[in-house]
Order: structure tokens, then C-alpha cells, then sequence
């Protein structure tokens, strides 16, 4: 499941890349357009045509990459699905090996972390206070909570209420309903398209905010066990 927010020279050549990484297997691929306004959209029509397996849901507008993940968990039918970014900085090649992990181990979900970061200086380091600040707020331990290359149990994933900014925090709230997560290194990319749709904003400052509210969360959530039922 890919969102997908003004990426339109990327899709091609990640379809392209899903298809090689995935022969032989079965497959679709779900891409939710987060209100592109660079002809996205338009794009990924015609590429139907070439990728039988390519479903495409569309905003209205932009809505945020949270929106754009929950409707693609929805839209879900195979009982795994595979997050990972559209601008061809997560390697579609990475993708059996989250699948496999999560089968072979029988955790719920399989976090990717980016064992070599191919990004500025800068944005390496606004990514390791956000991950920090996030670590330390939930009582975590996850390694790259940023890096969207993730894969789940579908039924699990479609079963976590979702707000604004949640996204980063799935893991968390995949263990707060009782699911198990590992990790396993995944490659990463320099980006050759587009521009990148995080800043200092939204990737340090409203990740403090949403470690905040995630916090929350977990202090609040109900935790009971049934000793027995007549």
C-alpha cells in the first residue's frame, strides 16, 4: 500500500520495481492519492493498463499521509499488507523479506529501519530527534519509527483507530492491542523526484505533540483479563 501525494515521475518506475520484487507471487497494489495536484492521478489510470494488480483510490483533497494510510488498510483484502513510501527512497526489493519475517516469525507487524540513510546531514538529524522524542515519550525501543517500510497483519492494522500524525506511531498502537512487532534493516534511497513533504514542523515539532497524545493513550487504555465466564 503506497500514499502518494505529488509523485507522479516516481510511479512508473515503483510499479515497475513492485512487479520485479514480487514475480511469482500474488499480489495487488494499493495506491491512495492524497488531493495530488501534478497529475498523479491521470498517471496512475494509465498505468492500470500496464499493472492489472494496481488499484488507485483518489481524494478529494489532501487529507495527510495518516488519511491516505488508513484508507489503503481499509481497502485491503490480502492478509498481509506492505506500507512503503511512493518516492522511491524504500526499496521495493525489501518488501519479500518483510513478508517472509512477518510468517515465518508470527509477530503481527515487521518494522523496517533504515540501516544506511541516504538523506542530508540535516534531515538525518531532525529524523533522530523525532525518533528519540518518540522512543522516550512511548517507552519504546523501536529503531526507525519514521522509515515507512512496514508490513502487517491485515486484520490487526484495520482493527487500529487512526487521528492525524498516527501513522508514525503504528507499532506502538499495534502493541497497545496486544500484537507483537520485530524489525529487520531494509535499504533506502536518495530521492531522484520531487520534493520531500517534511520539515523541522512536522517531522520534530508535531511528533512531540502526537508522542504527547499517543502517551495519552497508553496511560488510558483498558487492561483487564477475563479469570472466567458462565
Amino acid at each position: 500500500m503506497v500514499p502518494a501525494y505529488n509523485e507522479r515521475e516516481n510511479l512508473a518506475p515503483l510499479l515497475a520495481e513492485i512487479a520485479a520484487a514480487l514475480a511469482g507471487r500474488s499480489y495487488e497494489v494499493i495506491v491512495v492519492d492524497d488531493g495530488s495536484s501534478d497529475g498523479s492521478v491521470e498517471a496512475l489510470k494509465a498505468l492500470r493498463r500496464q499493472y492489472p494488480q494496481l488499484r488507485v483510490i483518489a481524494f478529494e483533497r489532501n487529507a495527510g499521509q495518516t488519511a491516505a494510510f488508513a484508507a489503503g488498510f481499509r481497502a485491503a483484502r490480502a492478509p498481509i499488507v506492505v506500507t512503503l513510501d511512493a518516492d522511491l527512497q524504500n526499496d521495493p526489493a525489501d518488501i519479500p523479506t518483510l513478508v517472509d519475517t512477518l510468517q515465518r516469525s508470527g509477530a503481527t507487524a515487521v518494522a523496517g529501519y533504515r540501516a544506511t540513510r541516504r538523506d542530508t546531514p540535516w534531515k538525518r538529524l531532525q529524523s533522530r530527534i523525532a525518533n528519540g522524542v518518540r522512543n522516550r515519550l512511548n517507552g519504546e525501543v523501536i529503531r526507525d519509527t519514521g522509515c515507512s517500510l512496514k508490513a502487517f497483519r491485515t486484520d490487526a492494522v484495520q482493527a487500529v483507530p487512526l487521528f492525524t500524525g498516527m501513522h508514525r506511531f503504528l507499532p506502538t498502537l499495534i502493541k497497545m492491542q496486544g500484537g507483537t512487532v520485530t524489525e529487520v534493516p531494509v535499504g533506502h534511497r536518495p530521492r531522484k523526484h520531487g520534493v520531500t513533504k517534511y520539515g523541522m514542523w512536522n517531522r520534530v515539532l508535531r511528533s512531540l505533540v502526537d508522542a504527547f497524545a499517543v502517551r495519552w493513550m497508553q496511560r488510558r487504555a483498558l487492561r483487564y483479563r477475563v479469570k472466567e465466564e458462565v
